[in-house]
């Protein structure tokens, strides 16, 4: 399954194992684990164990400690898709983002982020805090990196009035969104409150790769028919979205609006207050 850690760390193993010229068999004698077993692994039926990680790393010391931090990893409360995606994400020159009905993850702040963290179901607090921490983590990694990639990124018009966490974090919301459409190598562009062919699950498209989400998590496509059909449909939703200066005035306006409505409930909780 595209982006599953299990089949990654799986795959990592097999070609660690072929670069030495070994056999299951022979693995299997080097790290004291059944054959079996590891071949369970190396096809992604069967997740990693701290156990089978630590033999990895004592036996591929060159890999310095990978098998251990990926399996440590894996365990964050992360889309397990987006630790395979990073590695397309971090070597694109090119980059294509649409999230329907909330901001992108590329231009959140981070109370924004927390506050739609939070709206999970069981969502722990140290959950919620590990995946902010990726998701800023990422924003550094990718639009802010020295050598960023072009990026166009749409911004769902209905994303601008939905209230996530408080008036004041919307208001800071719309001014991020204005300072990340600032950046030289941005194109942000918001899509209009209306129809449009992808209102049912976001996605990134860098270079030869695409990033799909949907609410039980993600997956990560390679191939060309895949992503052709992911960048036709990015065109067409491009198509129908407001110029770059027109956007820049709806999240402007989309501001201002939060900003009153913050100053009106602060007055109204004044005057509730006792003289």
């Amino acid at each position: 399954m595209p982006g599953n850690p299990t089949a990654h760390f799986g795959r990592q193993l097999h070609k660690d194992r072929l670069s030495r010229g070994w056999s299951l068999d022979d693995l299997s004698r080097e790290m004291g684990i059944a054959a079996a077993h590891l071949s369970r692994i190396e096809n992604g039926k069967r997740p990693p164990t701290e156990a089978v990680a630590a033999a990895a790393d004592r036996v591929f010391t060159d890999r310095r400690g990978w098998y251990a931090d990926y399996y440590q990893e894996s365990r964050t409360w992360t889309p397990a898709g987006f630790r395979d995606w990073s590695e397309l994400e971090n070597a694109s020159a090119a980059l294509c983002d649409w999230s329907p009905g909330v901001v992108t993850g590329l231009a959140q702040t981070a109370d924004y982020a927390r506050a739609l963290l939070a709206t999970l179901p069981g969502a722990a607090d140290d959950q919620v805090e590990a995946r902010l921490t990726s998701r800023m983590a990422r924003q550094q990694r990718v639009i802010l990196r020295r050598d960023p990639p072009a990026a166009r990124l749409i911004v769902d018009e209905l994303s601008l009035y939905r209230r996530v966490g408080s008036a004041e974090v919307m208001a800071a919301q719309c001014e991020r969104l204005g300072e990340v459409a600032a950046l030289t190598h941005v194109t942000l562009q918001v899509m209009p409150a209306r129809a449009n062919p992808a209102t049912s699950s976001g996605f990134t498209i860098a270079d030869a790769g695409a990033y799909v989400e949907h609410v039980l998590g993600g997956g990560v496509y390679t191939d060309e028919r895949s992503v052709s059909a992911l960048a036709n449909l990015f065109d067409a939703l491009r198509s129908e979205c407001y110029g770059r200066s027109q956007s820049a005035e709806i999240i402007g306006r989309a501001r201002s609006l939060w900003l009153q409505d913050g100053a009106s409930r602060a007055t109204a909780t004044e005057r509730r207050e006792p003289a």
